[in-house]
């Protein structure tokens, strides 16, 4: 699991690569990732938006932004957590995710949390079998 803190805010991802929704043979590699949000903070915030910056072991580089996290705006309370699973597409066998969440907390007051950078690595045991 990687972690990052910031402004109180504790990220936690957990990837992990799906073989049955991969073809190696089509260049397609795909991973799930485990995201919990956990607010230690004194304030309540809501998570408003993600910018990710993907890049593959080609060096493709891609940035996804957007509303949100799985079509939600959480209000995360203190001493609470948000937890959601998304994926990722490659097309090589690994790559390296990471990213900001813009928060609000319930002053008002902006925040950029840092999503820790996380590799997304094919097993060595499903490398013997593809």
């Amino acid at each position: 699991m990687f972690s990052a803190v910031s402004h109180d805010i504790v990220i936690h991802v957990e990837p992990s690569y799906l073989p049955e929704e991969s073809d190696p043979d089509e260049h397609r590699y795909v991973w799930s990732y485990r995201v919990i949000i956990s607010n230690h903070g004194p304030r309540a915030v809501q998570l408003m938006s993600r910018a990710w910056d993907i890049v593959d072991a080609a060096g493709l580089h891609r940035s996804v932004t957007g509303p949100g996290v799985v079509g939600q705006q959480p209000i995360i309370e203190p001493g609470e957590a948000f937890e959601y699973s998304s994926g990722c597409p490659l097309s090589t066998p690994s790559g390296i995710m990471s990213g900001t969440y813009h928060m609000v907390d319930d002053s008002g007051r902006s925040l950029e949390v840092t999503i820790p950078a996380f590799s997304l690595d094919i097993p060595e045991a499903s490398r013997t079998l593809n």
